[in-house]
């Protein structure tokens, strides 16, 4: 007889998500064909993207400063991903979906198209989990000290990826 694992779980689409900071680490053309970061059609998505379990987001270029921020979802099967930026004031600048590629608790994929009428050119955006802690949090959210939040329970490993 087994006993089940406290920490096995199964989590949702949006849950995966938020359950890591993610870093950018590569992108891939329509024909698998690596693409450097960059590259005009990939470089705008490029950065440390923290998603918070109340539906906001906060973006930082990899050097720290601030990107975007606003709000997201993911549908219920985890195939699309929508986010709004908002400026300062609240007022939103511009929504984006995108499909999901894949996302499990160690990589998010999501698919932009340069031209939205030509889906047959396209890239895949790869984010892999981090340990990096979001700027300006003096280390109080995910990715503090290896934890998860404040659970303790930890599960984060070191992405190498992250010297810059």
């Amino acid at each position: 007889m087994s006993i089940p694992s406290p920490f096995a779980q199964k989590l949702t689409p949006s849950q995966s998500l938020a359950s890591t900071p993610w870093k950018t680490t590569g992108a891939v053309d329509q024909n698998g064909k690596r693409v450097a970061l960059d590259n005009a059609g990939v470089s705008n998505f490029v950065g440390w993207a923290y998603f918070k379990a109340d539906g906001t987001y906060t973006m930082y270029n990899l050097d720290d400063s601030p990107k975007l921020k606003g709000d997201w979802t993911v549908n219920a099967d985890g195939s699309e991903r929508w986010i709004n930026a908002k400026d300062a004031t609240g007022k939103v600048l511009f929504e984006r979906v995108v499909p999901i590629v894949e996302l499990t608790k160690n990589v998010f994929t999501y698919r932009v198209y340069p031209n939205a009428a030509d889906t047959k050119t396209y890239f895949d955006i790869i984010h892999t989990k981090t340990n990096h802690v979001e700027p300006g949090t003096d280390a109080k959210g995910p990715g503090a000290n290896g934890a998860q939040g404040n659970d303790g329970k930890g599960g984060y490993h070191f992405n190498n990826g992250n010297k810059r």
